[in-house]
């Protein structure tokens, strides 16, 4: 099930009628119709191979995140943007909350060193 994510534009942010950002730096309007892999991480948790070979239908994994945490957007390994779960018309989506400051999205790169 693809996710549906919503946030209201502000008039800063979207040119009339078009819905892209009004003004980009030269050369990224070439950029913006590529599409990317998006995902909503609801927590993580840590298991051992032999953890994850016991599961079985109807089995619970605790995370590391509260319920009432909202729950990250990511793309690719970077996290976007934080939101709610909200259903809409009877699809999970996201109401974008807050967006991930650059300072954000650059700790939320996985090092590979």
């Amino acid at each position: 099930m693809q996710p549906v994510i919503s946030a209201e534009p502000t008039s800063a942010a979207a040119s009339a009628g078009s819905g892209q950002p009004a003004s980009l730096p030269p050369g990224v309007e070439l950029m913006v119709d590529i599409e990317l892999e998006a995902s909503l991480r609801f927590g993580s948790r840590e298991m051992s191979l032999n953890q994850v070979l016991d599961l079985g239908p109807g089995d619970v994994i605790e995370l590391d995140r509260h319920i009432a945490e909202p729950v990250d957007l990511l793309v690719g390994d970077r996290i976007v943007a934080r939101g709610e779960v909200v259903l809409v018309d009877g699809n999970f989506g996201l109401n974008v909350t807050e967006v991930a400051t650059a300072e954000r999205r650059l700790e939320s790169i996985r090092c590979l060193f």
